[in-house]
């Protein structure tokens, strides 16, 4: 089975702990940081996508082009295009880059954010017509004659593409969201299902949930989490480095005018500020103070530790059935580059070792 990891590169460099540097597209930057990504040994790059930031499926396929073989993580908003129109756009994405793309859809769990675009349709409501958009766009993707549509967001009449999916039966669906809308589109729908950087015990919960979700339509589905791990050569160092990259996040958010806290609105950061709760620091290496200090936003929980210490960290999550693991550093670039020498080789390795012990386990049992 494996491991897999996903890196993410934004279309300029900036962080909790630093501002933006240059301007919102700086080519040189993409180029050199998703070469870094492949060169380091990640499995894909995401690219995310939010209410003011540049065109991310442009930057997707510039990356491409500075990249060999990289595959990429598109991040995409359901319902800001119609889902025929996306269908075809990403069969011929990924008919470009020779099959390198997956999507990974985002219904939105902002209403200021996904209102910069226009969208009023509250939370379920989103849900609800990703629902129905992802359907359509799988039709779009894998039926060879013309159909109709209709639904309660969506009306179609002859909907049909003639570019296709290079992969099949088409472009691979990462989904995230933690509501119960959210998990039965998940279910229904999702290839991989993405959690943020979780304590054990709700990591654990949200896997078995959404398992039964996807039983419920008798598929299967694999699993993504996501940390910022923290790397030093001693734990001390480490747990140093980390209560630095707080005090600069203070730091730049009081310059920025923000205020403590104030709780992004989704259920994903209600689970993370739920285990921040419990303290900085939860089953020893899962650091939560960033997630505290901005409201649960986006991926901002941590490992915390020496390469070793993190890499078993990890494998906790993979004894839970989690085979991705989405990481990314507070000094993106760099950090980057990091993981690539220190930890993603001791993570395959020690996964590689799990599995060969595992796979011996019948042969023992037999003798």
């Amino acid at each position: 089975m494996g491991v897999q990891f996903i890196g993410m590169i934004q279309p300029h460099e900036v962080s909790e702990t630093f501002a933006r540097k240059g301007s919102a597209v700086d080519p040189d930057y993409v180029r050199v940081f998703a070469q870094a990504h492949e060169h380091a040994g990640f499995d894909r790059i995401l690219v995310p996508a939010h209410g003011t930031s540049p065109d991310n499926l442009l930057t997707v396929a510039y990356a491409a082009l500075a990249t060999r073989k990289i595959p990429f993580l598109l991040a995409h908003r359901p319902g800001l295009t119609a889902p025929t129109v996306a269908a075809r756009q990403l069969a011929t994405l990924d008919q470009y880059l020779g099959g390198r793309v997956a999507v990974h859809y985002i219904t939105g769990g902002s209403d200021e954010d996904q209102q910069r675009d226009g969208d009023f349709l509250d939370h379920d409501q989103r849900y609800a017509r990703t629902d129905e958009y992802l359907s359509v766009l799988r039709r779009v993707w894998t039926e060879e004659a013309p159909f109709d549509h209709q639904g309660a967001h969506y009306r179609i009449q002859g909907a049909w593409s003639e570019v296709k999916p290079l992969q099949k039966p088409y472009v691979p669906i990462y989904f995230g969201g933690a509501s119960a809308p959210a998990l039965q589109v998940a279910g229904k729908h999702a290839d991989v299902y993405a959690l943020w950087g979780e304590s054990l015990a709700q990591a654990g919960d949200l896997v078995r949930r959404v398992r039964a979700e996807a039983a419920q339509h008798g598929r299967s589905i694999a699993f993504s989490i996501s940390f910022r791990p923290i790397l030093g050569a001693t734990e001390e160092q480490a747990w140093a480095k980390a209560e630095r990259i707080l005090q600069d996040t203070r730091r730049l958010r009081n310059e920025q005018g923000y205020a403590r806290g104030g709780a992004q609105q989704s259920e994903g950061a209600r689970r993370l500020l739920s285990d921040a709760a419990q303290g900085d620091r939860v089953d020893e290496r899962l650091w939560t103070a960033i997630a505290r200090e901005t409201g649960g936003r986006s991926n901002t929980t941590a490992l915390v530790g020496t390469p070793e210490q993190v890499a078993d960290a990890l494998l906790k999550y993979y004894d839970l059935g989690i085979t991705t693991f989405l990481i990314r550093g507070f000094d993106p670039l760099p950090d980057a580059i990091q993981y690539g020498r220190d930890l993603l080789p001791l993570v395959r390795a020690k996964v590689a070792e799990r599995e060969r012990l595992a796979a011996a386990q019948p042969v023992l049992k037999a003798a």
